[in-house]
């Protein structure tokens, strides 16, 4: 009996394991799409979603992420309320026609607006009387408001110019240039506000032309939630967010199955499950009507549950089995874990996913949450687990299996990671390393990459062959130095 179980292993392989052949290309770098679905009904410029860790992702890197065309999941060690408010910055920072318009009355004091100004982040308000535009204020009238000007009534701009809520964008800039404005609020027939544009939109939208958008001009985010959270998932909905991953260690588990079966009838967002690693993990979420699926049981640079616990398939199978399943149903998947160079994306997605989600190497950016540290004259920012005991003890219990409701069996740990500076830096080299390895490959868009790449497997010397070796480094470019540790 364990005889057959030994004499019936399979080889899996990883990363390092391989590498993709090069073939005759028709492609250049510059001309290469890298567009992905992340789930069933939402496409990003740029196959790279920013994991839902506390190191890694908040407002901030959401935000960074979708104006460089993928999208951030905000981490759940928060309060749902807490959460929210993350997601509503986020869809708050740009948009074509702003919807829930921060408004104010005539008989607010001064004092008050500026403070409504300074805690919402907004730089003017329209001024609602009985329902109808009556005026605007904008924070430098506040500013430079006159002794004895007590309401705002007594500074805001009466003549209002404004449209109605049908204008075209091409249109509202018109207006907005010709009456040297920064801000054009939409009404409706009955004359009540229902929307604003604003000049920084616009430009911030000019600025950024391959950015991650909803149909309003909005950024894309998405958020993670417990797998029993069921009243988070509809709270993070009404927020505006894009999409829910239901973070689990183990998704594969028939009280998370349930679940999920739950989460899908309580919210119509796109849903993604996971994390999982073989065919019959595929199917069986599949078959709860998930938008998408996140593979990856322990490979994560600060993930210990294959060696805690014993279990996991290396990520390039993993990945392999998983997507031979989901592209039958048409759902993208996300290889989440393991990657540790831009060749690492390239990989993945020839393997057979649609995009990758990535912690360590978008942690050491500006955007993220963590802290920062100098560490022997050089500067880090801390990168932990989810699993770790930091995280089970000041929140999230509940993504890994519990085996005492007192003490804990961390699944990670806490670390740090080098200081990476912007997350558009980053991404640049990623994006780039991405185009020069599909353009080997021929390929030129992902879904030919999927198709076409062939991988050779390596030894160990073939894996030293791979990187810089029998020189003394004294110069190293940017794409490569990022991922020194």
């Amino acid at each position: 009996m364990f005889a057959d179980k030994l004499n019936e292993i399979r080889e899996a392989l990883t990363f390092d394991d391989v590498l993709l052949t090069p073939m005759r290309s028709p492609v250049d770098p510059v001309e290469i799409d890298v567009s992905s679905l992340v789930s069933r009904h939402i496409r990003v410029k740029t196959p790279v979603v920013s994991s839902p860790m506390d190191t890694v992702t908040e407002a901030d890197m959401a935000i960074a992420m979708a104006r460089n065309g993928g999208i951030g999941i905000i981490h759940r060690n928060l309060t749902a309320n807490a959460q929210s408010q993350m997601i509503s910055k986020v869809k708050r920072e740009e948009s074509i026609k702003i919807r829930n318009v921060h408004t104010i009355e005539p008989e607010t004091s001064i004092a008050d607006a500026r403070e409504i100004m300074r805690s919402k982040n907004i730089a003017g308000m329209p001024v609602i009387s009985n329902d109808k535009l009556v005026g605007i204020v904008t924070r430098r009238d506040i500013e430079f408001v006159g002794e004895g000007k007590k309401f705002v009534s007594e500074i805001m701009i009466k003549d209002v110019i404004y449209a109605r809520d049908e204008i075209d964008i091409e249109d509202a800039k018109q207006v907005l240039y010709k009456n040297r404005i920064e801000k054009l609020p939409l009404i409706d027939s009955n004359g009540r506000v229902v929307g604003l544009i604003t000049a920084k939109d616009i430009i911030t939208r000019k600025n950024f032309p391959s950015a991650s958008r909803d149909e309003e001009g909005q950024l894309l985010v998405g958020a993670a939630i417990g797998p029993f959270d069921i009243e988070r998932a509809i709270t993070l909905e009404k927020a505006g967010a894009d999409l829910i991953v239901i973070d689990t260690a183990h998704a594969h588990n028939e009280k998370v199955m349930n679940a999920i079966k739950k989460l899908r009838k309580a919210v119509t967002v796109d849903l993604i499950g996971g994390n999982i690693a073989t065919k019959e993990a595929a199917e069986d979420l599949i078959a709860l009507e998930v938008d998408g699926i996140r593979v990856g049981i322990g490979p994560g640079s600060i993930c210990t549950t294959r060696v805690i616990a014993g279990v996991g398939v290396p990520q390039i199978t993993a990945i392999s089995d998983v997507a031979e399943v989901a592209i039958k149903h048409g759902v993208p998947v996300i290889a989440d874990g393991g990657v540790r160079f831009s060749g690492d994306i390239v990989k993945a997605i020839a393997a057979g996913a649609d995009t990758v989600m990535l912690g360590s190497l978008l942690a050491g950016t500006d955007e993220s949450p963590g802290t920062e540290m100098i560490m022997n004259g050089r500067k880090y920012k801390s990168y932990r687990g989810m699993g770790s005991m930091g995280v089970m003890r000041t929140g999230i219990s509940d993504r890994y299996g519990k085996i005492s409701s007192t003490k804990y069996v961390a699944e990670g740990i806490e670390g740090a990671v080098p200081y990476r500076g912007k997350i558009e830096d980053v991404l640049f080299q990623l994006v780039g390393g991405m185009k020069s390895g599909m353009g080997y490959v021929g390929a030129p868009n992902i879904d030919t990459l999927r198709k076409k790449g062939k991988f050779i497997k390596i030894t160990a010397n073939g894996l030293r062959e791979n990187h810089p070796h029998d020189v003394r480094i004294v110069s190293e470019p940017p794409n490569y130095q990022m991922y020194q540790v």
